[in-house]
């Protein structure tokens, strides 16, 4: 059966966002040729929205190269939404003292189906670039914020969710066995925390706990992080897997009042 065309989408919104969208894997700057072929735009459709973007300030145009990077406006998109989030809002001061009681890194996920991304994240002393930056997004399947909020949902949605996850390692540990990543959730369920050991990033160990809204849905997670160097991992879960708990809990009834 044929997909009913929707008549409120806008096709030619939707490819000026996919020309943004191609800034997406790391990539600062690219050519007008190289957006066309990554977009697959003929190169006079992808100079029409590149111009547009342009003016708009969402695109910048090196005026020696010639080639186009990201503009400052999205980052102006980016503090917009942090700063109007009333969950990102009010777990600031939380996660900040959770910061000083622990001494690891704090962060916030927010729930986006088959992904997260981080909104919140607050240094610890062994801190590199890309973790200390807002904004990236990482699987459900791999990550503790993501098992922890999958094992809050319906079996039928998990299947649902994996099903749909491109199961692809993001460093040699991560597991990509659905019948284990099952599994790890069912394990999440059963403690009411996840944990995963070096999946998204070496040297890394991660427990996390799922913030659920007034209707008992998870919207995010809370996730304490840490150096494989400092803990092995059943130190770092015993240790931890309570305060993210009892962190959760508590974001979880700050939603539940701001929904009241």
């Amino acid at each position: 059966m044929p997909v009913k065309a929707d008549p409120l989408y806008v096709k030619s919104l939707e490819k000026a966002f996919r020309v943004l969208d191609t800034f997406s894997n790391g990539i600062q700057f690219m050519s007008l040729t190289e957006i066309a072929q990554r977009c697959e735009l003929d190169k006079s459709a992808a100079q029409r929205f590149t111009h547009t973007l342009l003016r708009l300030g969402l695109l910048e145009k090196s005026p020696k190269t010639r080639q186009f990077a990201l503009g400052k406006k999205v980052l102006e998109f980016s503090y917009n939404f942090l700063r109007t989030h009333p969950l990102i809002e009010a777990a600031t001061p939380t996660l900040i003292e959770l910061r000083k009681t622990c001494g690891e890194r704090i962060n916030l996920s927010l729930f986006d189906d088959t992904s997260i991304l981080y909104a919140i994240r607050q240094q610890n002393k062994r801190e590199f670039f890309y973790g200390a930056l807002t904004g990236r997004r990482t699987p459900v399947f791999c990550t503790a914020a993501g098992r922890a909020i999958l094992a809050r949902l319906p079996k039928a949605q998990v299947v649902d969710i994996i099903s749909r996850s491109k199961l692809q390692p993001l460093t040699p540990k991560t597991i990509v066995d659905p019948k284990i990543i099952y599994a790890k959730i069912e394990e999440a369920r059963a403690k009411g925390y996840a944990v995963s050991v070096e999946e998204t990033t070496i040297g890394e160990l991660v427990v996390g706990a799922a913030i659920l809204d007034g209707d008992g849905q998870p919207i995010a997670a809370i996730q304490i992080a840490a150096s494989t160097s400092d803990w092995r991992p059943a130190d770092f879960e015993k240790k931890f897997a309570p305060l993210t708990i009892e962190t959760a809990q508590t974001l979880s009834r700050t939603s539940w009042s701001m929904h009241q």
